[in-house]
Order: structure tokens, then C-alpha cells, then sequence
């Protein structure tokens, strides 16, 4: 059972997630990620006494987390690794369209935001999702029989490219870059095997 507790936590968390997706770091502030929530800002500091950073952190682990998952039922759709990439391109142009161009990776902006603090909490949580979502696509193609140093180069390259399609795909509003990037990839993947 859920207690209330618990519960405007996780509103804040959701809340921070969606807004820090949307608008970055710099453009989402403590008193509107409260509003979002339905939550008091006395309960924003009491669950995160850091601060905007300390939310900021949560969120991105949530959106780490359910990137994550997605990623992971769009490689489990397929056989095939380059046929779940493929399927993993496809699964984010449509949630890409189907949110007005408006959710795109749920790390990038905040990413950007913090590129000159190496040290920061955000920039450590960001590099830690990019990192998750790379080992996830190299255990797919490990699974599918590549070996170990060309199962981790490929994936790097297909999570870069999947970034970088995916934020061209929100400034054009279209769903072609990453449509393309994916047909592009499971080409890729298929010369490995």
C-alpha cells in the first residue's frame, strides 16, 4: 500500500520528469514543478532538501528508468537485433509524434545544460542512463551472438544515433529521422553477423 507520503514523492518526481524533458534543467523552476505535482513547496524541499538539483537528479533516474524500459520491450519485440532496433526506432517517432514533438529523450536537455560541470549530480545522472541504455542494447546484440567488444561499439553507435535522430525528429517535426536512422541501423547490425 501507498502511503500519501510516498505518493507526493512520486507526483514530484513525475511532475520534474515531464518538465525537465520539456522545457531543460534551466527552464523548469522549484515553485512549477510544485504546481505540476499538486504539491506544497515545503513538501518539494522536506522529499528533496537539495534543492532544484536533487529533483532534477530524481527526475532524470525516472526518465532513465522508463527510457529504459521502453528500450527494452522495443529489443525483446524482435529476434532479430537489428529488427528490434529497427522496432525500437519505430516505437519512438510514434511517442515522439504522439506527444507533439514535445518528449524527446528524457536526459538530453538537462545533458546540455550541465556539459561544463563535470562534477554536477545531473551531468553524473545523465551520463549514468546514457551508459544503462547502451548496456541494454549491447546485452541484445551479446544475446544474438556478436562478440563482446563489437556488441559495445555498436551499441554506443546506436544509442548515439538514436539521440541524435531523435532531437533532429523534434526540431523538424517529423518522424522520418528516426524512421531512417532506424532502417540504417538494423543494415548496420546485420553486416556483424
Amino acid at each position: 500500500m501507498q502511503t500519501s507520503a510516498t505518493s507526493t514523492r512520486d507526483r514530484i518526481v513525475v511532475a520534474a520528469a515531464r518538465l525537465v524533458q520539456r522545457q531543460g534543467y534551466v527552464g523548469t523552476g522549484i515553485k512549477q514543478i510544485a504546481k505540476e505535482a499538486d504539491a506544497t513547496l515545503g513538501s518539494v524541499y522536506h522529499f528533496f532538501p537539495g534543492g532544484k538539483e536533487a529533483v532534477a537528479v530524481a527526475a532524470i533516474q525516472y526518465g532513465d528508468e522508463e527510457f529504459a524500459a521502453i528500450l527494452r520491450e522495443a529489443l525483446d519485440s524482435e529476434d532479430d537485433p537489428g529488427a528490434a532496433i529497427e522496432a525500437c526506432a519505430r516505437l519512438l517517432a510514434g511517442a515522439l509524434r504522439a506527444s507533439g514533438w514535445t518528449d524527446g529523450c528524457p536526459v538530453t536537455a538537462a545533458a546540455l545544460e550541465t556539459l561544463g560541470d563535470a562534477g554536477s549530480q545531473i551531468q553524473r545522472a545523465c551520463a549514468a542512463a546514457l551508459r544503462g541504455w547502451q548496456d541494454t542494447v549491447a546485452d541484445k546484440l551479446l544475446r544474438s551472438g556478436l562478440a563482446a567488444a563489437d556488441a559495445h561499439e555498436l551499441a554506443g553507435t546506436v544509442i548515439s544515433t538514436l539521440e541524435g535522430a531523435e532531437v533532429t525528429a523534434q526540431v523538424t517535426r517529423s518522424e522520418a529521422p528516426l524512421l531512417t536512422a532506424g532502417r540504417h541501423l538494423s543494415r548496420l547490425v546485420a553486416t556483424y553477423r
